[in-house]
C-alpha cells in the first residue's frame, strides 16, 4: 500500500539520456545548486539487457530522473527506491529479473540486472569525470556496492567511460543537412564545414560549435580528430574532398568516409595516391559510405551512413570493467 501511494504521488519525470556525459552534466548542475541527488549505476548484468554495464542515472530529491536502466519497465520503480535512499541516507543494491525479490516487475529481455543506488556518491570523482569527458578524455569511476546494509560482503567495480562520438561533416546540399540533423538527434557531437552559407545556417542548430565556412580547398585547416571522432565528406562535387581527407588522415580519427559510387571511390583513392597518401592511409578511407547501397533519398542516405559510423564505434564505446571482491 505504501509503495502504491508513493508511486501515485511521484511525478513521472524521466529524461532518457543515454551517454554518461549527459547524466554527469545533470550531476554537475545539482552540485552547483546544492540539490540533493542519488546516483544509480548498473553493476551486474546477466543475460539480455537494454543498457550496458556501468550505465548511469541520477535522481534528485524532487523526483526527477536523468538517465535510465531499462526501456521503461523498471525505471519508475528505481526512481521510487532512489527517493527512499535519499530519505534514509542508506545506499541499496537492487536486483531485477531472475532471482529478484520483486516478482511483480519483470525484464522482458530476460536475465537479471543489479543496480547500485548511492545517495552519497563521491561528488569530486563525478565532477572530475564530467570534466574529463568534456575534454574528450576517458574517465574512470569506481563503485563499491554492498549486498545489503547489514552485510559486510562488498565488491569493487571500475568502469571506464569514453567521450561521445564526435562527427565532423564536410559537404553541401540535402545529404549534408540531413546527416547533420540525424547525427545530432542520435547524440553525436557534430562539427560542420561547407562552402555554402545557406547550408551552414541550417546545420548550425545541430552543431556543437558554430559551423565553419570554407571558400576554397586551400582554406581547409587541420582537423582536431581523436580516436572516437569521425569525418564524413558529403559532396557531389568531389573536388572538395582531398583536402578534408588528407587533413583527417593526419589524425587518429576512428572513422573516415566519403560519399559517392564505387567508381568514385576508385578514382578518389587513385587521386589521393598521386598526392602521396600511403597505402595504409588509403585503406582508412571508406567508400562508398553507408550500410545500404544505391539509395536516392537524403534522409535514408544519412541514416545508412550514420549506421556505418555507429557500427564502427560500437566496440570502442563499450565500457571496460574490472570486478573484484573486497
Amino acid at each position: 500500500m505504501l509503495k502504491f501511494w508513493m508511486q501515485s504521488k511521484l511525478p513521472n519525470l524521466i529524461a532518457y539520456q543515454d551517454h554518461a556525459v549527459d547524466v554527469l552534466a545533470q550531476v554537475s548542475a545539482y552540485v552547483r545548486t546544492g540539490q540533493r541527488f542519488a546516483l544509480i549505476t548498473s553493476v551486474e548484468i546477466k543475460g539480455g539487457s537494454a543498457r550496458d554495464l556501468g550505465s548511469l542515472a541520477v535522481v534528485s530529491d524532487t523526483g526527477e530522473m536523468t538517465g535510465y536502466m531499462s526501456n521503461g519497465c523498471i525505471d519508475q520503480d528505481i526512481l521510487l527506491h532512489a527517493m527512499g535512499c535519499l530519505e534514509t541516507g542508506v545506499a541499496r543494491l537492487l536486483k531485477y529479473g531472475e532471482g529478484s525479490p520483486f516478482h511483480d516487475l519483470t525484464l522482458p529481455c530476460g536475465g537479471a540486472l543489479s543496480v547500485w543506488i548511492d545517495p552519497s556518491p563521491d561528488i569530486g570523482a563525478l565532477v572530475d569525470a564530467y570534466a574529463a569527458l568534456l575534454e574528450r578524455k576517458s574517465a574512470i569511476l569506481t563503485f563499491r556496492p554492498k549486498m545489503s546494509a547489514r552485510c559486510a560482503e562488498q565488491f569493487e567495480i571500475m568502469i571506464s567511460y569514453q567521450p561521445k562520438i564526435a562527427l565532423t561533416l564536410a559537404g553541401r546540399g540535402a545529404i549534408f543537412r540531413a546527416t547533420a540533423k540525424i547525427a545530432h538527434a542520435i547524440g553525436f557531437d557534430v562539427t560542420g564545414f561547407s562552402p555554402d552559407l545557406a547550408d551552414l545556417d541550417v546545420v548550425a542548430a545541430y552543431c556543437k560549435d558554430a559551423p565553419k565556412h570554407v571558400w576554397s580547398s586551400s582554406s581547409i585547416e587541420a582537423l582536431n580528430l581523436d580516436a572516437t571522432s569521425g569525418l564524413l565528406t558529403l559532396f557531389h562535387d568531389h573536388d572538395w574532398e582531398p583536402a578534408f581527407l588528407v587533413a583527417a588522415l593526419a589524425t587518429p580519427a576512428g572513422f573516415i568516409g566519403a560519399l559517392g559510387s564505387q567508381r568514385t571511390q576508385v578514382a578518389r583513392l587513385a587521386h589521393l595516391s598521386e598526392m602521396g597518401v600511403s597505402d595504409s592511409d588509403l585503406q582508412r578511407v571508406r567508400g562508398p559510405i553507408g550500410l545500404v547501397p544505391s539509395l536516392r533519398n537524403a534522409n535514408l542516405i544519412a541514416v545508412s551512413a550514420l549506421a556505418e559510423v555507429a557500427q564502427t564505434f560500437a566496440s570502442k564505446q563499450q565500457i571496460v570493467t574490472y570486478v573484484k571482491p573486497l
